[in-house]
């Protein structure tokens, strides 16, 4: 994992995007932010998981079918598998150590 702080490389609204293996930071001060790196890092376990690059298809058609299922965007992005999860778990730091790979499949 590296953490990196470009503001440019994010989507506007985002503090921090993950691109295994990089997590990408728009504020320096968030790499201070434990809770931040700790909903990046499950990015990055369930990108390893899924071999990254099916991760990323995966990512993009449920945002896509949660878009049309809820005609909001922000709604969307807050309901996919991926981002219920990281956002569940964020503030357990301990959650990597603990979690399974079938954890992931709770929030589908």
């Amino acid at each position: 994992m590296i953490v990196l702080v470009l503001k440019y490389l994010t989507p506007k609204g985002f503090r921090g995007i993950t691109l295994f293996p990089f997590i990408i930071l728009v504020n320096r001060k968030d790499r201070e932010d434990a809770v931040m790196l700790n909903h990046e890092r499950i990015h990055i376990s369930q990108q390893i998981e899924m071999l990254v690059i099916p991760f990323f298809f995966w990512y993009g058609t449920e945002f896509l079918f949660r878009w049309i299922q809820y005609k909001d965007k922000h709604l969307a992005y807050r309901n996919i598998s991926f981002e219920r999860e990281a956002y569940a778990n964020e503030k357990n730091l301990s959650y990597l150590k603990q979690r399974s790979f079938w954890s992931s499949f709770k929030y589908l």
